[in-house]
């Protein structure tokens, strides 16, 4: 057997259905695109929505990966967020990970990072790794005697 001898299968490969070919063949006369109407006379482009505007033009700010566009789908970023009152359950002097807190199950998902916000009080010292940290945790984690480390 040659590659110049493959072909395939009988009846695998089908002829396309020619269109406006007579009133007999069956898609005759209109061709499958009935009567009257914009349908029947012109292409009509994708997203065309008559007089209305369109929707790629109606939310200007979802577009590009710019400061002024909204953080949509695969731009947005999934933060796993624990409060100050969440790391009082944590003995004096204990450094404070991510892996930890899922172990722990304090967060259930890790994301793209954790975040750690300011609801709550915290009485002991621990040292707090996490990806970003609000302006009041990180006071009430000093305050507390702790010592705070960003994650890049």
């Amino acid at each position: 057997m040659r590659l110049d001898d493959l072909r395939p299968n009988r009846g695998a490969r089908r002829k396309p259905k020619r269109k406006g070919i007579g009133i007999a063949a069956g898609q005759g006369k209109t061709a499958g695109r009935g009567m009257k109407g914009q349908n029947a006379r012109e292409q009509v482009p994708p997203g065309f929505e008559g007089i209305r505007t369109p929707l790629y033009r109606r939310f200007k700010k979802l577009r590009g990966q710019n400061k002024g566009a909204m953080p949509i789908g695969h731009l947005r970023k999934h933060f796993a967020w624990v409060n100050v009152r969440d790391l009082q359950r944590f003995d004096a002097k204990t450094l404070v990970t991510p892996d930890l807190l899922l172990e722990r199950r304090i967060i259930r998902k890790l994301g793209d990072g954790v975040r750690v916000l300011g609801a709550g009080e915290l009485d002991r010292a621990l040292t707090v790794r996490a990806h970003h940290f609000s302006a009041s945790a990180k006071a009430k984690i000093e305050a507390a005697g702790g010592t705070v480390e960003p994650i890049a």
